[in-house]
């Protein structure tokens, strides 16, 4: 026996090496199916005319789109959001245009008297109102419920925020202590007021000062928001927060009539019948809707070991730009025309690698976003959504702008930024340096990587949106040159050698985190 395991160990041992090699010629093999001549390829097409800058939420962008869809499809990777390469997103503003409410004929000010949510809104000009029905609480459930003795169709209704609770804080809704969603979500109330057919809620917030704060930055901010929208028309009457002065002055002589059905709502928890409050109010309101939608494409290898294609490596880059502005075409080849080139022919090596049957252990998702030109949103949507846990996402690899060359190194092309592998993973960083070594051998710039960094680059692209979840990121981009952001970004003036030697650089570093034995560690905050 003891014989037998020595001869057994010295065979493994010389085998070691020899499998080894074997695994290295493969890798560099499929590195060498990344092209300058395909990259070219992709970037042209992308920054052509036919796709007019592919500003998000634009034709341009939709053909784009379809574009990367038919090269993964083209590479056979598997459709998988619904049957298709594209995870739809949807990027909304909603602002007032304009909100005036007048009350017995003096106008409130918004912010001061009274707030709305646009988003829980809708255009509206309602003048001659005569009446407004006081409804205790306005709510509708099965153990109480407001409407139960009340017609409310055509007419505006006047409620307190919350619900009534009896002693010991036991909800007179549930029967159980603390409150229910009557009182921590106030759209039930507006959604229950609209399937009743009333025409305007008035709720009474006794938090008015506290919560106007919070409302007035979102309501003024110009800022988009992921989402599809609340469809107020369909599922909210309108809805109005008022202070406790302007009912006051709402209610008037009925102010003791309603003081008294409160607090027997609260005595012996059970509604009370509504009060009739003569009041004149009018509303005119506009809002002010921006609605873009897009697409992140998305490209899929799953891992070959069946102890690790649970855990995935996102690569990523931005395919959208600035789009058109009058006749002007704003091509965006080097942003990001060339990172998306880039990351399509490493999905091309990986892809190559399955069909071969030396595909990675691990799975890799390679996602092209829109949005990033408006705000990171498209990244933003997937980390908020994601189609594999972000808990088991090892990290993210993305490349913003491969193309040119800056001031700095316009005496040596074969050079790359490489901005936040160190911030939460000191593995990350020796992965990279060690297959610039072995292979790439490029001048590796980490001015832009320093915390006290004015241009914050580490906060500006796609991966911030992965590591400010926790999941380690690196960041490759070639800085910037006078056509930035400009007409002048065309494809003619693209580097396609340089792109090829640190798109191989992405894929080698992207194949080491895929396939070695531990997920890369987070080691820093």
């Amino acid at each position: 026996m003891k014989r037998i395991s020595i001869v057994f160990l010295s065979f493994a041992l010389s085998y070691t090496p020899i499998l080894a090699q074997y695994q290295g010629a493969v890798e560099e093999n499929l590195a060498k199916t990344i092209t300058a001549s395909e990259l070219e390829q992709h970037a042209r097409t992308l920054a052509s005319t036919e796709f007019e800058g592919r500003e998000t939420g634009t034709e341009g962008q939709r053909k784009a789109a379809a574009y990367l869809a038919g090269v993964f499809e083209s590479y056979g990777l598997p459709k998988i959001v619904e049957g298709t390469y594209t995870q739809k997103i949807s990027f909304l503003a909603e602002n007032w245009e304009k909100i005036n409410l007048k009350i017995n004929g003096t106008d409130l000010k918004h912010f001061q008297d009274f707030y709305a949510w646009p988003s829980a809104n809708t255009d509206v000009e309602m003048n001659a109102a005569k009446e407004i029905l006081f409804l205790g609480y306005g709510i509708d459930d099965e153990k109480y419920s407001d409407y139960a003795n009340a017609d409310v169709a055509g007419k505006a209704i006047l409620i307190y925020s919350g619900e009534p609770f009896l002693k010991d804080s036991i909800s007179a809704v549930t029967g159980q202590r603390g409150p229910s969603a009557w009182s921590t979500n106030w759209r039930l109330k507006v959604r229950a007021a609209k399937k009743r057919g009333a025409t305007a809620v008035f709720i009474i917030d006794p938090d008015f000062k506290a919560n106007v704060m919070e409302v007035r930055k979102s309501v003024l901010s110009t800022r988009m928001l992921l989402g599809w929208g609340e469809e107020p028309e369909k599922w909210h009457v309108n809805s109005y927060f008022i202070n406790s002065e302007t009912a006051r002055k709402m209610v008037g002589g009925q102010l003791k009539n309603i003081a008294k059905a409160r607090k027997k709502m609260n005595k012996k928890g059970k509604p009370q019948p509504p009060v009739v409050v003569a009041c004149d109010f009018q509303i005119s309101q506009k809002k002010r809707v921006r609605q873009l939608t897009g697409e992140n494409v998305l490209g899929f290898v799953e891992g070959t070991d069946p102890k690790l294609k649970g855990e995935v490596l996102v690569v990523t880059a931005h395919y959208d730009h600035l789009g058109k502005r009058g006749d002007d075409i704003y091509f965006g080849a080097d942003d990001n025309a060339s990172g998306t080139s880039a990351v399509l022919e490493v999905a091309e090596a990986f892809a190559e690698a399955k069909k071969q049957g030396t595909g990675p252990r691990r799975s890799v998702l390679f996602m092209l976003v829109s949005g990033e030109e408006k705000g990171l949103l498209g990244s933003q949507y997937y980390a908020e959504n994601p189609v594999f846990p972000l808990a088991n996402t090892i990290a993210n690899v993305n490349v913003d702008m491969i193309g040119r060359v800056d001031e700095k190194h316009k005496d040596n092309p074969d050079y790359i930024y490489v901005i936040g592998a160190d911030r939460l993973s000191s593995e990350l960083h020796a992965i990279n340096e060690a297959a610039n070594t072995t292979y790439s051998k490029l001048e590796l710039d980490y001015t832009y990587n320093a915390e006290e960094d004015p241009n914050r680059y580490y906060y500006r692209s796609d991966h911030y949106n992965f590591a400010e979840k926790g999941v380690p990121a690196i960041f490759y981009f070639s800085g910037t040159h006078e056509d930035y952001h400009g007409t002048g970004d065309t494809a003619d003036k693209l580097m396609f050698g340089k792109m090829e030697k640190i798109a191989r650089l992405v894929f080698h570093t992207s194949w080491e985190l895929a396939n070695r034995d531990k997920r890369i560690v987070v080691d820093k905050k």
